[in-house]
């Protein structure tokens, strides 16, 4: 039979969607019948990734969107599913990824009026107000599916909306009296009418604003945190900044937006309490793709710096608090607005003599910085995040994607991976842990030819459901390996506190509650959920040989790996 549920899946692969993360329950009867009778027929759907855990399927459906990026489907159960989303609906929020969710909802009818009444006693207690209330303040567009004569129109919109400018997820969702109707002809659409918008570009004049600002610093710097997630936009960032001599300074990035062995390439920013040099002297500032460019209270431009601001949400309209005292703001997508600057640039005749002096300045700063990081790799009496993150580099080529959920260690995996080219890392992009594991899955069906390394702390391991993600690697064969930073504990609270309170009473107590010592078996959990391949690493002279070995594992595709590797105590 032709039902909404067949119009449904139809859609989805009408859209570009390749797999449904999916979190079956009581309320999908229409759409696990519809899905057994394609395969029967031969007809195409989706990919079903079975998800025990509804978090670790939306993390796995960003970091397919984060390596491909084509947004796909995540399908969980009422609001019960839709609340165990979690952290995930914040990070695919925050960090712009595209993608559906659909959810089931209660059947309206009690009597066995329509097909798919309520015949079990859940269906009463999962029947809420608002449903779609509880992620609405996530989502860019959410709808609830009344009838399959429209069906294929909500999907290809929901899909429209999240894949536009800025990216971002959508929700769904439907009874089971709806996806149950059954339709009498099938429903046809043309997916040409519901692409993403174009991406917007600069006004013309703003071209000109923006070159001779930047023509007439002596310290012009760029500013970014996530314009990498294009990696056609970081390639014009080069161009950019060569031609003119700009240097580059990463804030909080999600993303690999600069080669860092450029010697433009000023390094990254996070939470360190003190002001960047870089930062202080910039004598002009283009923030290109930027959430937090900066933390006033401990890093700031000097104030007669003017500030100009390029992002396809240059107002952040979804953070209550948000400033930065541009000059002028632009909404903008990142590539198109570079190629445009690129463009330009190729008509005029920038100063060769000013442009080669602020090479020279930046090139000296770079250097001075990796010297400064070379030192600190050094092999000591304990294993340091430095050292073993040097260890990992060693390791990785050009066809590995690293995923970095370090927390703490944000800073030391970017500044010692020193990755180069673009699509070649990427973090969340929000602010909730357990990302990395779901999204290590995603990543390796969207790239199953790459080599996938997911860099985690441990708190962050524990928060990515590990007996899951490892569960479902093992069953979709996206072999990767995780690298459990474990310091036996949450160090972040902690460092959070004594900024707050240097002197106070937490700064001098042997405990504060975010210990977890004696830890669990990180890499035991791994190979009890998923036979991966595990091993605890304590002492400096092992970790050259356990993380040689464990890429060799996952790369020739046997398993995944999990190293728990252990760091200075908290």
């Amino acid at each position: 039979m032709y039902t909404a549920s067949t119009a449904f899946l139809e859609a989805l692969s009408e859209a570009g969607v390749s797999h449904i993360f999916a979190n079956f329950g009581s309320d999908h009867p229409a759409l696990i019948e519809a899905i057994a009778e394609a395969r029967a027929e031969g007809r195409k759907v989706p990919m079903i990734v079975t998800c025990p855990n509804e978090m670790v399927g939306m993390s796995a459906a960003h970091g397919f969107a984060q390596v491909s990026g084509q947004a796909q489907a995540v399908l969980v159960h009422v609001e019960c599913g839709t609340q165990a989303l979690a952290g995930a609906i914040h990070n695919a929020a925050k960090g712009r990824a595209p993608m559906l969710v659909f959810a089931g909802a209660s059947p309206f009818t009690q009597e066995g009026e329509m097909k798919g009444s309520r015949n079990e006693f859940i269906q009463w207690i999962q029947d809420v107000h608002d449903q779609r209330g509880i992620v609405r303040g996530y989502m860019k567009y959410d709808n609830e599916i009344r009838t399959g004569r429209n069906i294929k129109q909500l999907v290809h919109r929901a899909l429209q909306i999240a894949g536009s400018d800025p990216k971002g997820p959508a929700y769904l969702m439907g009874a089971r009296e709806v996806m149950e109707e059954t339709l009498s002809s099938p429903v046809e659409i043309d997916p040409a009418g519901w692409r993403p918008l174009a991406p917007s570009p600069l006004p013309e004049e703003a071209v000109e604003t923006l070159l001779t600002a930047l023509e007439g610093a002596a310290r012009p710097l760029v500013v970014t945190s996530y314009l990498g997630r294009n990696p056609k936009a970081a390639e014009q960032l080069v161009l950019l900044c060569e031609a003119l001599g700009v240097g580059v300074l990463e804030s909080v990035p999600n993303a690999m937006n600069f080669p860092h062995d450029h010697p433009l390439y000023q390094g990254n920013q996070w939470n360190e309490p003190h002001q960047n040099a870089t930062l202080a002297e910039a004598d002009c500032i283009l923030v290109i793709d930027s959430d937090v460019p900066w933390i006033p209270t401990v890093s700031r431009p000097r104030e007669e710096a003017p500030i100009f601001h390029i992002d396809v949400d240059p107002l952040k309209e979804n953070m209550p608090l948000w400033y930065i005292g541009a000059r002028a703001s632009f909404r903008a997508h990142a590539e198109t607005a570079l190629r445009q600057l690129n463009a330009a640039l190729a008509r005029r005749k920038p100063d060769a003599e000013r442009v080669r002096a602020r090479v020279e300045h930046y090139r000296r700063t770079s250097s001075e910085r990796v010297k400064a990081l070379d030192a600190l790799e050094k092999a000591d009496a304990v294993i340091t995040p430095e050292f073993l993150t040097a260890c990992v580099r060693r390791h990785i080529d050009d066809d590995t994607i690293v995923l970095n959920e370090g927390i703490t260690n944000y800073p030391t995996i970017f500044n010692h991976l020193a990755m180069r080219r673009p699509g070649s890392i990427f973090t969340a992009g929000g602010g909730s842990l357990g990302w990395s594991g779901g999204a290590a899955i995603g990543a390796k069906l969207a790239a199953p030819n790459k080599t996938v390394v997911s860099l985690t702390g441990d708190g962050s391991y524990m928060f990515s459901v590990p007996s899951s993600v490892h569960w479902i690697a093992a069953k979709y064969n996206t072999p990767f390996l995780q690298i459990v930073y474990n310091n036996r504990g949450w160090k972040a609270p902690r460092f959070s506190t004594l900024a707050v309170h240097p002197d106070g009473y937490a700064s001098r107590a042997n405990d504060i509650d975010v210990a977890f010592d004696p830890p669990p078996d990180y890499a035991g959990i791994a190979a009890a959920a998923g036979a991966a391949y595990a091993r605890k690493v304590e002492r400096p002279e092992e970790v050259e040989e356990a993380v040689g070995e464990a890429f060799e594992t996952v790369r020739k595709g046997e398993r995944a790996a999990v190293l728990d590797v252990w760091l200075p105590h908290l």
